[in-house]
């Protein structure tokens, strides 16, 4: 008991005040509750710009691969971006987002296109 008592004397007091059992001994507190409310996480635009160079092809292949739409889709946004000079490939998380702007700008750049690929936060 002396050693025990060296390490609750040197603390000043056992861990709680709170005695359950009448004798003064030692009791245990619950720890309130709390809620942790999670926010969604922000999402992310991966966007497709148009260029003079890269084939209408090669973007319906990044659509298909990188962000796996089908085939009907990836040619639809293809157009957008044609058309209009940006298209949104999707909207992800921001890590799942950069790495498909990471796998886009590497598969430009091996097939040489200087297609632009760049996030946005979702409004």
């Amino acid at each position: 008991m002396g050693r025990t008592w060296d390490i609750i004397g040197a603390m000043g007091k056992p861990f709680s005040d709170d005695s359950r059992d009448g004798q003064g001994g030692v009791g245990t507190r619950t720890a309130p509750r709390t809620r942790l409310r999670l926010s969604p996480p922000v999402l992310w635009k991966v966007i497709l710009h148009n260029d003079d160079f890269t084939t209408r092809e090669f973007v319906v292949m990044i659509l298909e691969t990188v962000f796996r739409k089908p085939e009907a889709e990836a040619v639809r946004i293809m157009l957008d971006v044609h058309r209009r000079g940006t298209g949104v490939a999707g909207v992800y998380p921001f890590d799942v987002a950069d790495t498909k702007v990471a796998q886009v700008r590497a598969l430009a750049e091996e097939k040489e296109f200087p297609l632009l690929c760049t996030l946005e936060p979702e409004a």
